[in-house]
């Protein structure tokens, strides 16, 4: 199977709720790191799984709707705590309704909150 993969950074802020966990219940920022790999078992006719132009533009989009927004504020986040594991689902959904490519068979969505923390949302097409 093939796999290609971008990655882009962004900032975005929340505050989680639902249980105590200090400065994580106030408002704060974080500088995430956003990593969208691709899988599929063939390429098209140029030899590419999806161009990578095309990815950098589908993420470019994904960024500009969350980048410097409050995630509470969204209404992907109704009723959600904003915590890293249901923003990757959220991020995989949104991407996987951009991507046109057939050959693509699963969409993986890494999201780094801090250098040693991440979370992963695996969908299959």
């Amino acid at each position: 199977m093939y796999t290609v993969a971008v990655k882009q950074n962004f900032i975005a802020q929340h505050f989680l709720v639902g249980g105590d966990w200090g400065e994580e219940n106030s408002l704060h920022s974080h500088d995430y790191q956003l990593e969208l790999q691709l899988h599929g078992d063939s390429l098209d006719f140029h030899g590419y799984l999806v161009d990578i132009v095309d990815i950098e533009k589908i993420l470019q989009m994904v960024i500009t709707h969350f980048s410097v927004r409050i995630l509470n504020d969204l209404p992907e986040f109704s009723e959600l705590n904003p915590s890293i594991e249901n923003f990757s689902r959220i991020l995989c959904f949104f991407v996987s309704a951009q991507i046109k490519a057939p050959n693509v068979q699963k969409i993986v969505i890494k999201l780094w909150e801090k250098d040693i923390a991440w979370a992963a949302y695996q969908m299959e097409r």
